[in-house]
């Protein structure tokens, strides 16, 4: 009897004990993130000068792979066409898609084959066709066999001119000075190696011409939801680590990297669902290896918004993936936790994300269970049950209302009342009942990655009523 006590008590312990770790690591994250704004803040004075192009600018390529994105390619590829910058290039990478991706892009954009010699320095599925737009000098299109997002992403690398090279999702648009912002980085500091900038939900949205035109809310919930997810994410999760240079992701659909150093990292990972984070994770274990000085920065202001998933199915399978990305992510470069030279990614963002990022859906579900069923059948009291519940629900709607709180102080993105008070009850909304679904879908994506179930790319369903208004639809 008193052994059954102390079992109950010792896992009572170890689920508060886990809960206060896991909010009060993402509470620290928010303080360094605060810190971080407010710095920015003050320096913002100097942003409303006029910019003076110095020239020095590095050219970038920004790559978009495309699988099936007929519904939104020609707006996004048309927003990246009008960014700000001094030098660049678009090239799109027509992955083997089974929709009129291709057709879209020939008709939009004038396209016709154009022979160059393509430079396999990173091996990729094999190419089609390498096309140029006539309307646009700095647009080219790859047409290759299918391989998914990450070969995509090293053919275009293979085929880049620019000693930068931006990954930009197909579905996504960037604000006009976002890849200035995004590159300031580089110019400022040559160990830099990749930078990352913020994504937000496009979904409510209206676009233009590839302009963004007006920020709105989605309608949808499950939309809704995300929006509050993103702001958490970026706001506190990435710009808290990347303030100790210990950030581990740079997004997929919005990152700038040096291109020498991602082909002498061996370039992105096919066989892996969560390329971004793995090309990341080991760039900081082979640099650190070679005790080669590099950042990777983390810049909030500039956006890229993007579609959120709209329903159940799509959203339930991008988070099954997402977590199977972080599993192999980190079990393909277990080197870097806790080696000799592993400074802050490999002595704390590591660990923190195998803890609470890569185990927690077992945790934190066996942990509501463990509770639920020790209160009902009266192994604990309710004043440990409520203990938990504050722990568990109550610093996640503090957490959540604090990426709120950020967005409003530094960004201001959504300036209606309105607006502020549907995000208000999102926060409140999202700690009761869709976070614990996302840890359901995670302990999915945990359990396919365990088994090794098939992998793939896949398909995500685009709506693309936001671009409604872009010239192609007339």
């Amino acid at each position: 009897m008193n052994a059954h006590h102390h079992v109950v008590g010792f896992i009572t312990w170890f689920v508060l004990c886990y809960f206060v770790l896991l909010n009060g690591g993402y509470l620290v994250l928010n303080m360094l993130s605060l810190r971080t704004l407010h710095r920015k803040g003050q320096e913002a004075m100097l942003d409303d000068l006029p910019r003076v192009y110095s020239g020095l600018e590095p050219p970038v390529s920004i790559l978009v792979p495309a699988y099936n994105e007929e519904a939104t390619i020609a707006a996004s590829v048309r927003s990246m066409l009008q960014l700000t910058y001094s030098e660049y290039e678009v090239l799109v990478v027509n992955d083997g898609s089974k929709d009129g991706t291709l057709d879209v892009l020939k008709r939009e954009f004038g396209l016709l084959p154009f022979p160059e010699a393509y430079r396999r320095q990173i091996k990729t599925k094999d190419i089609r066709q390498l096309y140029r737009s006539t309307r646009f000098p700095n647009l080219r299109v790859i047409d290759k066999e299918n391989g998914g997002k990450a070969d995509s992403l090293n053919a275009g690398i293979n085929a880049s001119r620019y000693p930068l090279v931006c990954g930009v999702d197909a579905d996504s648009i960037l604000q006009r000075d976002s890849l200035e912002k995004v590159t300031e980085p580089f110019l400022r500091d040559p160990t830099v190696v990749a930078t990352g900038g913020t994504i937000r939900v496009a979904n409510g949205c209206e676009v233009t011409g590839g302009f963004l035109t007006k920020v709105g809310l989605p309608r949808n919930i499950w939309a809704l939801f995300q929006v509050v997810e993103y702001l958490r994410a970026f706001l506190f999760g990435r710009l808290g680590w990347s303030s100790v240079n210990g950030m581990l992701i740079v997004s997929g659909a919005f990152g700038v990297f040096r291109k020498d150093t991602v082909i002498q990292t061996g370039g992105y990972r096919p066989d892996t669902i969560g390329e971004d984070m793995e090309l990341i994770v080991r760039m900081h274990r082979l640099l650190r290896a070679k005790r080669q000085p590099y950042k990777v920065e983390f810049v909030p202001d500039p956006v890229c918004w993007t579609e959120a998933p709209e329903d159940y199915k799509t959203l339930k399978n991008q988070r099954i993936r997402w977590q199977r990305g972080l599993a192999e992510s980190l079990s393909a470069n277990w080197g870097l936790m806790f080696s000799r030279n592993g400074g802050v990614p490999g002595w704390l963002a590591f660990p923190f994300m195998l803890l609470f990022e890569w185990l927690g859906p077992v945790v934190e579900l066996g942990g509501y269970v463990f509770m639920v069923w020790a209160s009902l059948a009266g192994e604990i009291s309710w004043q440990a049950f409520s203990t938990f519940m504050f722990v568990a629900i109550g610093l996640g709607i503090l957490l959540s209302a604090s990426g709120l709180l950020l967005e409003e102080m530094s960004f201001h993105i959504y300036p209606r009342g309105k607006q502020l008070l549907a995000l208000g009850a999102v926060v409140l909304l999202e700690n009761v009942g869709y976070r614990q679904l996302n840890t359901v879908w995670r302990l999915i994506g945990l359990w396919r990655w365990a088994t090794r179930k098939e992998s793939t790319w896949g398909t995500m369903k685009r709506k693309g009523d936001w671009q409604a208004g872009s010239p192609g639809d007339s």
